[in-house]
């Protein structure tokens, strides 16, 4: 089996959420299910469906006779640039994203019951694989999912929106196997809407997460009037692929405004969003990075960071990026003008830790100015060993200096670290930092490392340097049900598996005669096993 290098190149922290496929553990019913979908999609979504999604699933190689396996997707995918791997079900959005950023599709690898053969209230295979894979053969389309993946890892999360999503995933466990009492399944209803009720001002991760949700899982594409189908949820749902196109769908114009609206994963949408084409998805996705701490920075990025109460990266003028939890912010005349991380923290540039800046080194947390050093007619960042001398700041010599903001430092310069022309840090021993009275910093701290910058440029969520972090995502604690089949399942499904090495070929006319009577005789509720055998005498193993 070839190596894909998408999923080759996947960092180590995603691979908490990897799983086996363990194809084996499809039963006959469930590929009945898997072709039962397809038939009928790649009957009727031809007529509704963008054009990319029918010639992506001559590229990606799904057929629509049985359940594909991963390592296959990933030697067709590869060729695309793409890769996929398994997961158990609904993972954080943050991680989904993650991957996506990384060219990896994950692929829920359960399929729905009988149950929900039109539609599904978790993510299983016939969503992502046959819903999600075949419309990336769409180069341009490829690019936008790329792009929304790197700026969704980036977006800020609040402390309810993990709460939220345990929650979402808990009742789409439940509704997935038929086996739930109704009674579980609406209190977990009733406990996640009670949640979203109080779930407060909307993270950037919230508001993100609905414009995926508007496009990549239910988009709409072309005339307002008359549009199709590219979104993966509708694509993969026999039932909402028809009814999404009806007057009773409410069709919007797809606008930054799609954010504000939130979504039930466990139901059908009651509006749906129209993007004139593939271009303005990135359009769009631009405009809402434009809010983003991501790219604002300032006050704004600086108190997102802080209010996520998680580990946040903080990126001065310079280019020295700040990844630790960000605890205080000192502001003078309405600016930051002192930021403080809490605990361990690193310092890095372009994502890559400095050397002798790790979490080792910056164990009990970080504090630094922000602005500019008083009466110097150059950005502090781009001041020269000349320009530091003619300030009375000489390496080896106590100094005195001031910032705008009145930050006051005095200390004997150490070591001043530059990258490509800038100062980025400061370093002084015997040091004291106050501002207007107040003590900042004082020499039996140790070394005071001051990072520079005039501002700070963007602030985003995560560690800069993810490896030097040493970030490493856990797996969802509730799994999705494995289910226990009874012994009468069992014989239904042997049956099922019968009437698939009858397809395969090899089997007299008389055998699968013999085999519609001991349905019809034993099991008549099997409607799809039934369906099975009259397709086979209307049109054979075709």
């Amino acid at each position: 089996m070839k190596v894909n290098k998408a999923v080759d190149n996947l960092p180590g922290y995603l691979k908490g959420y990897m799983v086996d496929q363990h194809y084996e553990r499809y039963t006959g019913r469930d590929q009945a299910v898997w072709r039962h979908v397809m038939r009928r999609n790649l009957d009727y979504l031809p007529k509704v469906a963008h054009p990319s999604y029918v010639n992506g699933l001559r590229q990606t190689g799904i057929s629509a006779d049985s359940i594909p396996r991963i390592e296959e997707m990933n030697e067709i995918l590869g060729q695309i640039g793409w890769g996929a791997v398994a997961v158990d079900g609904f993972i954080p959005p943050a991680a989904f994203m993650d991957f996506q950023a990384h060219n990896v599709l994950v692929i829920a690898a359960d399929i729905r019951s009988v149950e929900h053969i039109n539609y599904t209230p978790a993510p299983d295979i016939i969503h992502e694989a046959a819903g999600h894979a075949p419309i990336i053969a769409d180069a341009e389309y490829a690019s936008y999912l790329q792009l929304f993946g790197k700026i969704g890892t980036k977006a800020f999360s609040s402390k309810n929106d993990y709460a939220l999503y345990e929650l979402i995933r808990h009742l789409s466990i439940l509704k997935a196997d038929p086996n739930t009492p109704e009674k579980e399944i609406a209190e977990a209803e009733q406990t996640l809407f009670a949640a979203v009720e109080n779930l407060g001002i909307p993270s950037e991760m919230a508001l993100i997460r609905n414009l995926h949700w508007w496009t990549v899982e239910y988009g709409l594409i072309g005339d307002l009037n008359n549009p199709k189908i590219y979104g993966a949820g509708l694509l993969s749902s026999i039932g909402e692929s028809r009814s999404a196109l009806k007057p009773g769908v409410v069709k919007l114009p797809y606008t930054l405004d799609a954010m504000d609206y939130s979504f039930d994963i466990t139901k059908p949408q009651p509006q749906l969003f129209v993007t004139p084409d593939f271009n303005h998805l990135t359009t769009i996705l631009n405009e809402f990075a434009d809010t983003m701490g991501l790219r604002t920075g300032g006050m704004d990025g600086i108190l997102k960071a802080q209010r996520s109460g998680k580990v946040a990266t903080l990126v001065y003028s310079s280019g020295l990026q700040v990844s630790g939890r960000v605890t205080d912010v000192l502001v003078h005349e309405g600016q930051p003008v002192y930021i403080n991380t809490s605990g361990e923290t690193i310092l890095c540039y372009r994502d890559a830790v400095l050397p002798g800046h790790d979490k080792q080194y910056h164990a009990t947390g970080f504090g630094s100015p922000i602005g500019k050093i008083k009466g110097s007619l150059k950005p502090t960042r781009f001041l020269t060993d000349h320009d530091l001398s003619s300030m009375k700041i000489v390496k080896g010599y106590h100094s005195v200096f001031e910032f705008e903001s009145g930050i006051k430092v005095e200390g004997v310069l150490k070591n001043v670290l530059r990258r490509e022309g800038k100062i980025l840090i400061m370093s002084f021993v015997d040091c004291t930092v106050t501002h207007k009275g107040k003590t900042l910093f004082e020499p039996s701290w140790g070394v005071f490392d001051m990072a520079v910058g005039e501002k700070i440029v963007s602030a985003f969520n995560g560690p800069a340097d993810h490896q030097a972090w040493g970030t490493h995502y856990e797996a969802p604690k509730e799994k999705t049900h494995q289910i226990i089949y009874t012994e009468e399942e069992q014989r239904v499904f042997a049956l099922y598996e019968e009437m698939r090495n009858i397809r395969k070929g090899g089997s007299k006319r008389g055998q699968i005669t013999k085999l519609k009577e001991t349905v019809l005789n034993h099991f008549p509720d099997e409607w799809l096993l039934l369906e099975e055998i009259e397709e086979f005498f209307k049109y054979g193993n075709d």
